[in-house]
Parts: C-alpha cells; structure tokens; sequence
C-alpha cells in the first residue's frame, strides 16, 4: 500500500463523485482545507496528479479516472468485509464455547438453557477446562468465555457475574481421623496437608484453595487430587456440588466453617468481548448471579 491510508483513499473517492471540494468536506465530516491536505498526500504517495482544479471546475485526471475505476470495486469489497465484521461482533449467531472448571452444576445448565432459548441461532459447545490452567483456554481462544472459580486477577482478562456460593468441604481418606467428623473448623485446616493445582494456574490461586503451609502434591486435575486423598497423602477443599459430584467411596467431605465460601465467575478475554459473550453473561446474571461483594 506505499503507506496510504484509507482515509485518503475515501476521500479521492468522495471527491471523485462530488467533483466539489465544498460539497466532498460535508460528506466526509471535515473542512474543504482538509479534503486538499488528503488529496495532496495521495497524490504524492502515488507519484503524479490525480484531480485537476481550476476557478471554475474540479476534474479527474486520466491516471484519477482510471484509479477511480480499478480503487471502487476494491474500497467497496474491504467496506464489505468491515461491515460483515460489525455484524457477526453484534449479532447472537454462530458458536459459543463455553469452558467449565469443576463441575457444570444446575445453575450453570440453567443459565446454558436460557440462553440456548434465547438465541437458538447460536449453538454452544461446552468443554471442561484444567483445574490447574482455570484461565488458559480463555487465553488460547480454546474458548470464547470460562466459568472459573475465584479469585481472578488477571489484567487481560474480563471477569464478569459471580455466582454459586457454596461453603466448603475437605476431602479426605475414609481412614483420616476427620472422616467420622460432621464438621470441621477453618483451624483444623493447619494441620492438613492441602492437595494444590499445579502450574500454570496462578501463584495466588493456588493459594486461595490450598491455604496450608505443610508441603503436598501439586496435581493437574480433579481426579488426580482425590485419587491423592483416597491414597492419603493430602486433602482436597472442594465446593459442594463438585464434591458431591466426584463422590467416591474411598474418600469422604466434611464441611467446613470458618472459610471463605467458594466462588465461581464468567471471565473472557479483553480483545474477545462479543454480542454472544455479553448475552451469555447476561443469562448467567439472570439464571445464577450472586452479590459481587463476594
């Protein structure tokens, strides 16, 4: 392109139809000063005059004419593409890919379903993500927007409605002393050793849900940690509904009082906010939203 830029290239084209620098300046928003500074820049990019202006008359050149003929089809096509660019970003069509971290609970399925109702010429496919990647498919385009568990600070990611506060279990081998407990206190955590997601999920998020300074396994998945726990070497801390639905009979969850509750929350990535992203948010505040004081 020789550094032109389309604004040029819009310009020529107004003025190439108008034949009127007064008349070209209204069209495109800018004064008749400003259509003679694009022209000009224009013309020396390309090397020779394109418009011919006298007292009484504004006319193309043979070159502008011909560039008028070969520029129009090909301005008219990259609008066409823009547009169609617009319309695809606004309009709830296409495909949906919805990343899930634990477990797709009822509050989730209920939000999936509404927004399928309200949009069924979208399709939407759902796919787990890794317990220990919770913000990597996002990141990868592997998916368009991820039901995560908080806490999420990551600067290139949106976190959008929160919901499905449950309080807290601890996985734990049906041998562990705590297995015959009803309940357990936050205090009692210490002297467990917590199964944590390993890398690359985030340093703080590892923490926030593997809060214990006795060294354990690190694991890559869900099964991986409560296959840990069945062989005691560690416990697990999972939501409710994931404990209930991983249940096994070789490890048992115990409630416990005292922590914070755990969390899930729509995230996706900055430069990946379309109309199908924003309508799934809007049916996952309406289905399952909590507080965001959470």
């Amino acid at each position: 392109m020789g550094g032109v830029e389309i604004r040029e290239l819009e310009c020529f084209l107004v003025l190439a139809e108008e034949l009127h620098f007064g008349r070209a300046g209204a069209r495109l928003y800018v004064s008749q000063g400003r259509v003679s500074q694009l022209l000009a820049a224009l013309e020396q990019r390309i090397g020779a005059r394109l418009v011919e202006r006298t007292s009484r008359r504004v006319r193309l050149t043979p070159l502008g004419e011909r560039f008028r003929a070969e520029l129009s089809p090909a301005y008219a096509e990259l609008a066409a593409v823009v547009d169609r660019a617009k319309e695809a970003a606004r309009g709830v069509e296409g495909r949906l890919r919805i990343g899930f971290q634990g477990t797709a609970d009822a509050r989730l399925m209920e939000a999936i379903t509404t927004f399928r109702k309200r949009h069924p010429a979208c399709v939407t496919e759902i796919a787990e993500v890794p317990f220990a990647d919770p913000f990597g498919a996002v990141r990868q385009g592997e998916v368009d927007a991820a039901i995560v568990l908080l806490p999420v600070a990551e600067p290139d990611l949106v976190l959008g409605p929160l919901f499905s506060r449950q309080q807290q279990t601890v996985a734990v081998s049906v041998r562990h002393p705590f297995a015959g407990r009803e309940r357990l206190a936050a205090a009692e955590l210490r002297g467990l050793p917590l199964v944590a997601a390993a890398p690359p999920a985030p340093a703080y998020w590892r923490e926030a849900h593997a809060p214990s300074a006795l060294p354990a396994p690190a694991v890559r998945t869900l099964q991986e940690g409560l296959t840990l726990v069945a062989a005691e070497q560690g416990a697990m801390l999972l939501c409710r509904p994931t404990a209930a639905y991983h249940g096994r009979e070789d490890v048992v969850f115990v409630p416990v009082d005292g922590v914070p509750d755990s969390v899930l929350g729509m995230v996706w990535h900055r430069d990946g906010e379309t109309e199908r992203v924003r309508a799934f948010a809007r049916a996952v505040t309406e289905a399952t939203a909590v507080p965001a004081a959470a």
